[in-house]
């Protein structure tokens, strides 16, 4: 015990670390250089994943402050606005591209004739009895060709998960190899430490706490590269199952939208019909104006003298 404490004196708990360190053995050493370069690949996800997902963050809120403040679900694409970083936005500029690509090469005109009466047109004419037949055309997409635009925003929020999950593998492996790659090294130390003592023939505490602090540096090291990576790996899990729920909704509500304002949803009847009338092989039929009906004079039968009746 009297050797003990002097020992214990002289090493400061700020120097326990340089004191292992400096009793490595080849192994422990190998394998505090795998830890080392296992932390440094960890923090490089760390720094970089954070800073991507604090951007998807910021950036998709104000996508979404702008996209709701729209009426025509392409008008973001028209005006050109720009959201980097944001996945939602990487969505939108997909189905955007693909339904302004079917407008452009795969049109479908939808002819809509109305009937509006004089009365309520002031530029019909002023008959009041007269219908006029108001044509209005709009350029829409077929339904095979939004489902193109389906398949493609399936397949843009795919690649933008995979993008916020890239790199995730470092930190599980780091979280839970770490720890396994530390005790390693502590129990080949330990190993060393042992055998060395069996082949001096001699125990003694003095002989054995320099083999055995080394060994425990491993495992310090281990976890010094667990921890940090674990606690990043948890906020950043549940950071992106967020951000790719938030993504699936608005794909669904981005396609409806799509399809209510731009897709062919008439029935075939109904679209044979504007067809024949688009190609004046089918006029439109307007609503004939009656004449007014004309009063008929009555004329009123004198009633037959009554016979007098005398008493």
């Amino acid at each position: 015990m009297n050797m003990i404490g002097p020992m214990l004196a002289a090493e400061a708990p700020g120097n326990a670390i340089t004191f292992a360190y400096h009793h490595l053995t080849k192994e422990g050493f190998a394998t505090v250089i795998a830890l080392i370069f296992v932390s440094i690949f960890s923090w490089t996800v760390i720094i970089s994943k954070a800073r991507q997902l604090i951007r998807a963050r910021k950036m998709g809120k104000k996508f979404f402050e702008a996209y709701r403040a729209t009426r025509d679900p392409m008008d973001i694409f028209r005006e050109k606005k720009e959201f980097d970083g944001a996945p939602a936005y990487e969505l939108y500029i997909t189905g955007a591209e693909e339904v302004a690509y079917h407008l452009k090469n795969n049109p479908v005109e939808v002819v809509r004739v109305k009937r509006v009466t004089a009365g309520n047109d002031p530029h019909a004419a002023l008959g009041g009895e007269t219908d006029v037949l108001s044509r209005s055309i709009s350029t829409k997409i077929s339904t095979p060709s939004f489902e193109s635009v389906q398949v493609a925003l399936e397949r843009a929020a795919s690649t933008e998960a995979l993008s916020l999950e890239k790199g995730m593998i470092i930190l599980s492996t780091a979280v839970a190899g770490g720890p396994f790659i530390g005790l390693f090294g502590t129990v080949w130390g330990v190993m060393e430490t042992f055998s060395g003592i069996g082949r001096a023939g001699a125990a003694s505490l003095t002989a054995m706490a320099p083999g055995v602090a080394a060994a425990l540096l491993a495992t310090v090291a281990g976890l010094s590269v667990a921890i940090p990576a674990m606690f990043a790996y948890n906020y950043m899990v549940t950071t992106i199952r967020g951000i790719t729920q938030e993504l699936d909704g608005f794909s669904s509500e981005y396609a409806t939208e799509l399809e209510h304002k731009y897709v062919d949803n008439r029935p075939l009847a109904e679209e044979i019909r504007d067809a024949l009338q688009s190609s004046g092989m089918l006029q439109p039929r307007a609503q004939v104006a009656q004449p007014p009906a004309i009063p008929v004079p009555v004329r009123k039968l004198n009633a037959p003298p009554q016979p007098a009746f005398t008493t």
